[in-house]
């Protein structure tokens, strides 16, 4: 009988010293079951591949961010904030397109500049080269371009137009900006007029030719 008694006594003395050992705890509280790490079914913080996340698609253009403004709107409560981006997209194949977003934030600014900018894509009539057939100039609000095809030069632009010609897939070019205006925009639209009117001066000779 006292044997048996021991026996069962040491058997519970491991239980019962679990029960009183205090639970482990971090610096953000007790433990308490927070789930396999290697992203089991349990739900941790797994490090797996993808962590159960879809690839997001890739979008077939290239976008650059040009030009954010905070803006400042005078309410009866006082003076309410917002953002104005200026958003350059294309492909580099002769696409492109400017789109103007504005929001709470630069992140929703950017998403609807972004959808703005397709809405107003292009087609850019380019050389086998990439270049343009013929120079042009244009005059867009306060700001007047030209832009000059120059065999071998590569692209030689600055402010807005660079990153328009560049993502237009346009090259050995010459392109200068003759007013003294700095808005990045207007700059930026009267590019996209000036490669426009490549396709329409080609539309109308090609009229002219077929008439003939």
């Amino acid at each position: 009988m006292t044997d048996t008694a021991t026996i069962d006594t040491n058997a519970a003395a491991p239980e019962a010293a679990a029960a009183a050992a205090p639970a482990r705890t971090d610096s953000r509280g007790p433990i308490r079951g927070r789930g396999r790490r290697d992203g089991g079914p349990q739900g941790g913080r797994g490090r797996g591949p993808g962590r159960g996340r879809e690839p997001r698609e890739r979008s077939e253009f290239e976008q650059a961010t040009i030009d954010v403004r905070r803006v400042a709107r005078v309410m009866a409560g006082g003076r309410r904030f917002s953002f104005s981006v200026t958003v350059v997209i294309g492909d580099k194949k002769g696409r492109v397109g400017v789109g103007l977003g504005k929001g709470a934030d630069t992140a929703l600014a950017i998403d609807k500049a972004v959808r703005d900018a397709k809405k107003h894509l292009i087609t850019v009539k380019r050389t086998p080269e990439g270049s343009i057939a013929h120079d042009v100039s244009v005059k867009y609000s306060s700001s007047i371009v030209t832009i000059i095809p120059s065999p071998g030069r590569g692209v030689v632009a600055g402010s807005a137009m660079r990153t328009v010609l560049e993502h237009a897939g346009v090259t050995n070019v010459i392109a200068k900006i003759l007013t003294r205006t700095k808005n990045k925009l207007t700059i930026a639209r009267a590019t996209v007029e000036a490669l426009r009117g490549l396709h329409e001066r080609a539309s109308r000779r090609k009229e002219v030719t077929e008439a003939v």
